[in-house]
């Protein structure tokens, strides 16, 4: 099930709290998603399943600027047209807008059975969620759930209302798998929400991790290859940081998560290297892992 919207709506919170655990990073930064990342519910967990929601956390569509942006929007078109039901996420706490509506209009030639989330209703007022509500049913979906993401309030309509769209089928997943990403895609993810938390502006957009190499070494400690890419000269002295304070703060909140994620001791070596423009040319998006 696909899971659409613009960006900063909650997606990535809401597949969060369905799952139980983290799958995909969240920050307040735009284009924090950049990849459809899986994450799997199963219940109950023992004994004989009842049901497995496989729901695919999708970047905001948006307007694109450049051909990360593209290819970012074709993935979640692709997204919707193998999907078997579609999630549209919707912000409680703005009206909704033409980019909304862009996006009904694409949700709409899918042709798969729609639910609409309002998110944030913990934030926003009655009188808010009343129009959104009542503005969205214009589009005559399957169903309408207002609730909280970050609060994980009102997941239960949902969840009933996605096990009632469900094909019948096998399991796709083990029943202890909550996401299908490769260790090395969790552990750059990881890295990258530290950087997005302490910086500002546009640099966010411009930086992007790539894991080179993930190693146990003898000693039983996970080596982990990363680099920090940026797009010019003076934004890898940006994310450094004054005497390298920026950089190394990033590294050990990143470490510390990825020891809890994988039960082990890490040494992370982490470094940054400048790619120009890497957002615009096809063969560095090739290269940095956002294929056509």
């Amino acid at each position: 099930m696909a899971v659409v919207g613009r960006p900063n709506v909650g997606k990535s919170t809401l597949v969060n709290a369905l799952v139980g655990s983290k799958v995909s990073i969240t920050s307040s930064r735009p284009q924090t998603t950049r990849n459809a990342i899986r994450g799997v519910v199963t219940l109950p967990t023992a004994g004989e399943p009842e049901y497995q929601i496989v729901l695919i956390d999708t970047p905001g569509l948006h307007k694109p600027r450049n051909s990360l942006g593209e290819r970012l929007n074709n993935l979640v078109y692709g997204t919707l047209a193998e999907a078997d039901a579609i999630v549209f996420v919707v912000d409680g706490t703005q009206d909704i807008g033409p980019g909304d509506r862009r996006i009904a209009d694409r949700v709409a030639a899918a042709g798969s059975p729609v639910i609409l989330v309002v998110n944030k209703v913990d934030i926003a007022s009655r009188v808010q969620i009343a129009e959104q509500l009542a503005e969205a049913a214009q589009w005559d979906y399957d169903a309408y759930v207002p609730l909280s993401a970050l609060n994980a309030e009102g997941l239960d309509p949902l969840v009933g209302e996605l096990t009632r769209l469900l094909p019948e089928g096998p399991l796709y997943f083990p029943r202890d798998v909550t996401t299908d990403q490769p260790e090395q895609v969790v552990i750059g993810e990881i890295v990258r929400e530290k950087f997005l938390e302490r910086l500002r502006e546009e640099l966010p957009h411009s930086l992007t991790v790539v894991v080179r190499e993930v190693e146990e070494r003898e000693s039983g400690v996970l080596y982990v290859d990363a680099v920090v890419v940026v797009e010019r000269e003076s934004q890898k002295g940006i994310v450094i940081g004054k005497g390298g304070d920026l950089i190394a703060a990033a590294g050990a909140e990143a470490r510390h998560e990825i020891e809890a994620l994988l039960g082990t001791r890490v040494y992370l070596d982490l470094r940054v290297k400048v790619e120009k423009d890497w957002q615009r040319h096809p063969q560095l998006l090739d290269r940095l892992g956002f294929p056509e």
